[in-house]
């Protein structure tokens, strides 16, 4: 039997991606005591609690306050002897839009066992989640690229205090994992065939596959065609080009297969996608 996944549950493709509010707010998914993989993207800011939270098999004791970070496809679960407290962040690859370096960023992070915060990080870390959480609760016009911004400065932050790096060569399926997500990540990459990505890593592309699926539960295809469809987003939000330029820079020579293809695994068309970034709705019987 399959993991449990979770979705952040929205109801429509053009659902905002973004949540977040307390453990005892979020409810209790967000302290679940049993594996299960997330197809977002968690922040929590632990300040009280006793036990440890296991993400892909590495317990790490609970020593609040802390910041714990679950990319898209780890494995995890709290494993408590008190209830854990605190603030959940919850987003999707969508919130990053704006700010595509942090995808890279996040996933590098959520490799990493967390520090305990000293009182300035932690009083820096403790301000920043109250200005977001407020922002969240207001929805004042704007709030969205205000709370992107926010999120930003929160994971340069994040980075800053967890500046240690893994050992060079202590985890070598898991640097070709990281070093493939980082490349998946880069736009200046522009490949979209895993054998491409296995060339380029120095390995073969059944030993790029093992591990790829050892670590996130995808297939590297699974994360190439996530990314792309992410980048599609990206354009078509960000930009002017039109669809079939879109389509071009992605690696379809046939706007037309790329219309189907973006609806199949977003639910949309490419142009309703657009529309609903610019806050164009339509009639659904229209």
């Amino acid at each position: 039997m399959d993991l449990p996944r979770h979705d952040l549950e929205v109801p429509r493709p053009d659902s905002f991606p973004f949540a977040m509010g307390t453990f005892d707010r979020i409810g209790a998914l967000a302290r679940a005591e049993f594996a299960h993989r997330h197809t977002f993207y968690e922040i929590d800011l632990v300040t009280g609690g006793r036990g440890s939270h296991v993400v892909d098999l590495d317990e790490r004791p609970l020593r609040p306050p802390q910041l714990c970070l679950i990319a898209p496809g780890q494995v995890h679960r709290w494993r408590q002897l008190a209830p854990v407290q605190g603030h959940v962040i919850l987003f999707t690859d969508d919130f990053l839009l704006a700010y595509p370096g942090d995808r890279a960023a996040l996933h590098s992070l959520a490799r990493r066992r967390p520090r305990r915060l000293d009182a300035t990080g932690a009083g820096r870390i403790r301000a920043l989640v109250a200005s977001m959480e407020s922002e969240y609760r207001r929805r004042d016009p704007g709030f969205t690229t205000v709370l992107q911004a926010y999120l930003h400065v929160l994971v340069v932050e994040i980075g800053r205090l967890q500046r240690e790096r893994p050992a060079a060569g202590s985890d070598p399926v898991g640097a070709v994992v990281l070093r493939f997500q980082e490349l998946v990540a880069d736009e200046a990459f522009g490949e979209w065939a895993v054998a491409a990505y296995a060339a380029r890593l120095g390995v073969s592309a059944s030993t790029l596959n093992e591990a790829v699926r050892r670590a996130l539960g995808w297939s590297p295809g699974q994360v190439i065609r996530h990314r792309r469809v992410l980048e599609a987003k990206r354009l078509l939000a960000a930009t002017e080009l039109s669809v079939a330029q879109v389509a071009r820079r992605i690696g379809f020579a046939d706007a037309a297969y790329f219309c189907r293809y973006f609806r199949r695994e977003v639910g949309v068309t490419p142009g309703g996608f657009r529309d609903s970034r610019r806050g164009i709705h339509h009639d659904p019987g229209g």
